[in-house]
C-alpha cells in the first residue's frame, strides 16, 4: 500500500474570516494558528503549507487580559554592543495596528522553514474593509473560549 500525498491545488483552499471585536489576543492567535497549519483537514500534512488563508478584521480592537497592555515587552537586539530594544505592547499597536497578533500567532507555528510560507496566509486589517471579498470568506467557526472576556475584578463574562 503506497500513501498519496496531496499537493496545494488538489485541496480546495478556503478563505475564513475573523472580526476581531472584543476578542482576546492569545485565544484567538491559537484558533488562527490552527487553520493556517492545516491541522482542521482531514488531509493535513506537516510537511507541506496546507492551511487556508484567514483574514481578521477589526485587529485594532482585539483585547488582552490582565495588565499586559502596560507590562507585556517585546524585545529584539540589533546586533550591536547595547542593541537590545524594547517595545511596550500599546507603543507596538499604535504604530502598527496587528502586530501583536501576528507575532502571537507567529510564536504558535513550528519552527521550521515552513514557518514564514504560513504566516504569509494571515491577513491583518484594522478596519471592516478587505480586498479579498472576490475569494468569498466565510465565517470561521471559534470555540467558546476565545469569546469570552475577563473583567477587570477577575469574574469572566461571555461576549456573544
Amino acid at each position: 500500500m503506497t500513501a498519496q500525498h496531496l499537493v496545494r491545488n488538489q485541496s480546495a483552499a478556503r478563505w475564513w474570516i475573523i472580526d476581531g471585536t472584543d476578542l482576546i489576543t492569545g485565544r484567538l492567535a491559537a484558533q488562527i494558528a490552527r487553520v493556517i497549519m492545516g491541522k482542521h483537514k482531514p488531509c493535513y500534512a506537516a510537511d507541506r503549507v496546507m492551511g487556508d488563508p484567514v483574514i481578521v478584521t477589526n485587529v485594532s480592537k482585539v483585547h488582552f487580559t490582565g495588565r499586559k497592555w502596560e507590562q507585556k515587552v517585546y524585545r529584539h537586539h540589533t546586533g550591536h554592543p547595547g542593541g537590545l530594544k524594547t517595545t511596550q505592547v500599546a507603543d507596538l499597536e499604535a504604530r502598527k495596528p496587528g502586530e501583536a497578533l501576528r507575532r502571537a500567532v507567529y510564536g504558535m507555528l513550528p519552527k521550521n522553514s515552513l514557518r514564514d510560507d504560513r504566516i504569509k496566509l494571515l491577513k491583518l486589517y484594522p478596519g471592516q474593509e478587505h480586498p479579498h471579498s472576490s475569494q468569498n470568506p466565510q465565517i470561521m467557526p471559534l470555540s467558546a473560549d476565545v469569546c469570552k472576556m475577563v473583567k477587570v475584578d477577575g469574574s469572566s463574562s461571555s461576549s456573544n
